[in-house]
């Protein structure tokens, strides 16, 4: 399943690429609300980042949220 990881003050969250929820582990619900937004914005580049990590090439930078 595409995802990808968050990481905030020590914890953990992994979210699924397709519907962009919280699907793995715990995070403040500010954090989360953050990362969906991040998320939300660079969609087709996580998507990209996902086949790249499949194919072992390396990823690209995704820029942060500003």
């Amino acid at each position: 399943m595409p995802h990808f990881h968050a990481k905030y003050a020590g914890q953990t969250g992994v979210f699924s690429i397709v519907d962009l929820k919280l699907i793995e582990g715990r995070l403040p619900k500010r954090v989360i609300a953050l990362v969906l937004e991040w998320a939300f914005e660079h969609r087709s580049e996580l998507a990209e980042n996902w086949q790249r990590a499949v194919e072992h090439q390396p990823l690209l930078t995704i820029q942060p949220l500003e």
